[in-house]
């Protein structure tokens, strides 16, 4: 089964044709089975586990009414910018969170007391308008990194990716993933923002702006990062910026990284599909071109543009590596790094993509990236 209840049998995904199922990642039966236990169903899995106590809180997460210390920002009402107290000493590359402040709602509440929210996000950009979700590790609270930066990984799920990101369901441990990677020096604390990846559940896009269509592309290089920029202490150079994703989201997160590096420093690809397959390129063969990764690596290649790092993951018992192997010998050299890590005896599952983030991933990325910086004494 696949990780939504909705989705076709594995075979068959809307707007795709057969043995097109990779992009549906494979969650769990189990966990699907208990989605449906009582009568439940889909219903459960929409209105508890996603809903959490539904208490309005601020970016920072923990005072309703307003927008924490940390934050510095004033009242927290939607539109209200954040004051420019404290101000960042030191590193000229910290952003203090720029407004307006989103209205955030909380939807999960974890073993460490962090939380997962999520707001409504209407782009600026792209005129797309989504859901998106949020978590803030507890070093963001910590009154010693009050003026640090903290580094961003924007995670994709696998599948339609709508109307739901299935990483900000808390079972699956992405976030515990990377709270006991900070406390074990491996990750660095991550602000995880998680958004939707498609504008519905007939097709995929692709993460382009494919004529004609949702500008998915532009929601997700300029309307999610400038979202966090407004609600969050961010890096203002990519070396804060990455992506994760499964299947249809390593596909969309490693263009992204190809096609703008300027703005993001690198990826973690699960199961990662390498071209575009959209059926809403048909007629679009130039512009389809224009988001294929393999073009845009050789491009990068070329042009000896910024340095990125991809890093690979994948389960033993999905297989694909000789593409992965193929894709590394072509593209794998200066300005591009790229590494591949097996995970044994995964599968195209989220669950075991979650374990090779904690053996491998996670550090690849944290070794390109900035990570926060406490104030001395």
């Amino acid at each position: 089964m696949h990780e939504y209840p909705q989705q076709q049998p594995s075979g068959h995904e809307p707007g795709r044709g057969n043995g097109k199922s990779r992009r549906a990642i494979v969650i769990s039966a189990g966990l699907a089975c208990a989605l449906l236990l009582a009568g439940g169903g889909f219903a459960a899995w929409k209105y508890e586990w996603f809903s959490g106590n539904a208490e309005a809180t601020t970016a920072g997460g923990e005072n309703p009414q307003g927008v924490t210390a940390t934050e510095g920002a004033g009242s927290g009402k939607k539109g209200a910018a954040p004051s420019a107290s404290p101000k960042p000493t030191g590193d000229p590359d910290v952003l203090l969170p720029s407004g307006p402040k989103s209205d955030f709602k909380q939807t999960a509440t974890l073993d460490d007391g962090t939380t997962i929210r999520k707001t409504r996000l209407a782009g600026a950009k792209s005129g797309f308008e989504g859901d998106v979700w949020v978590w803030t590790p507890k070093e963001y609270d910590d009154p010693k990194y009050a003026k640090s930066a903290f580094p961003v990984l924007i995670a994709l799920p696998g599948g339609n990716g709508f109307p739901t990101n299935y990483w900000a369901d808390r079972s699956l441990g992405l976030q515990k993933a990377i709270a006991e990677g900070v406390q074990a020096g491996t990750s660095l604390p991550f602000v995880l923002v998680m958004p939707v990846l498609n504008p519905d559940n007939k097709y995929y896009y692709d993460g382009a702006d494919i004529p004609g269509q949702a500008k998915m592309g532009t929601w997700m290089a300029e309307d999610v990062p400038n979202f966090a920029r407004a609600n969050f202490r961010t890096y203002k150079s990519r070396e804060g910026w990455a992506f994760m994703g499964n299947s249809s989201g390593a596909f969309v997160g490693l263009k992204q990284v190809m096609e703008h590096p300027d703005r993001f420093r690198a990826v973690i690809a699960n199961g990662g599909e390498l071209v575009p397959d959209s059926p809403l390129w048909k007629g679009h063969q130039a512009e389809m071109d224009a988001n294929n990764p393999e073009k845009l690596a050789q491009k990068l290649i070329d042009t000896k543009g910024p340095e990125v790092h991809v890093a690979f993951q994948y389960g033993t018992k999905e297989g694909g590596r000789a593409l992965l192997d193929k894709f590394q010998q072509r593209f794998g050299k200066a300005p591009v790094t790229i590494t591949i890590h097996e995970i044994k005896g995964g599968q195209h599952s989220g669950w075991d993509y979650v374990r090779g983030m904690k053996e491998s991933g996670l550090a690849e990325v944290s070794k390109v990236l900035k990570g926060p910086k406490p104030e001395a004494g």
